[in-house]
């Protein structure tokens, strides 16, 4: 007898790959909302306020730039001292008086030249002179300035320039290639009738208390 075929088996069907989910749209950004406009009655919201400008430099005291003579009487004037007095040419009547005007405290030149008043004193009193420092440094300023260097004769403080500009000492000047208005670097003598006996329109700092003496020899 024929024997029977055994029936084919069927492959186990392959499970399909399961779909992916769609990407989901993303949602559209609204718009932002427009604001309202303020109905009577309610404050809007407050404006920032502008941003203040910078306060403008003030402009420079433009000053009186007088001149002194031989001959002439010599300007008025009252400054505070190093020490706190406040010292007058008025108060000063009977004496000579030696004015020397200088740029800075506690720069090279202007140390020389106070060190050479100071280390004179004994000779400038004999002559019945006085000598007197001035420059636009504060008193504080001279103060510090007078002990560092042992100075013994007051320094006047002319901040605003006026006493040094009366006397011609303020002009333009050169440093460095730079221009400016300054201090000039001169001497007035002072005698004992209150007139100009002598000018100094420029200075050597390292001889210049020397000059200063003879020239109080001359006057007798």
């Amino acid at each position: 007898m024929a024997t029977k075929k055994a029936p084919k088996t069927k492959a186990p069907a392959k499970k399909a790959a399961p779909q992916k989910a769609p990407a989901k749209k993303a949602a559209p950004q609204k718009a932002p909302a427009k604001k309202a406009p303020a109905q009577k009655g309610e404050s809007a919201a407050p404006k920032k306020a502008p941003k203040k400008a910078a306060a403008a430099k003030k402009p420079a005291v433009a000053l009186k730039i007088g001149s002194v003579a031989v001959g002439q009487a010599a300007p008025a004037f009252s400054l505070p001292a190093d020490d706190g007095s406040t010292i007058s040419l008025a108060d000063l009547k009977g004496q000579n008086v030696v004015i020397y005007f200088y740029p800075k405290d506690m720069t090279p030149g202007c140390t020389v030249e106070a060190c050479g008043f100071r280390d004179s004193q004994a000779a400038l009193r004999k002559l019945g002179a006085v000598v007197l420092g001035v420059s636009k440094d504060s008193v504080k300023t001279h103060q510090k300035f007078k002990v560092k260097e042992k100075l013994n004769f007051p320094l006047l403080s002319d901040e605003t320039g006026e006493m040094i500009a009366a006397y011609g000492s303020w002009g333009p000047k050169t440093f460095m290639g730079r221009k400016f208005d300054g201090i000039l670097r001169t001497t007035v003598l002072i005698d004992k009738n209150g007139k100009v006996a002598k000018i100094w329109p420029k200075v050597d700092v390292k001889v210049h208390a020397a000059h200063v003496l003879e020239a109080l020899a001359a006057l007798g």
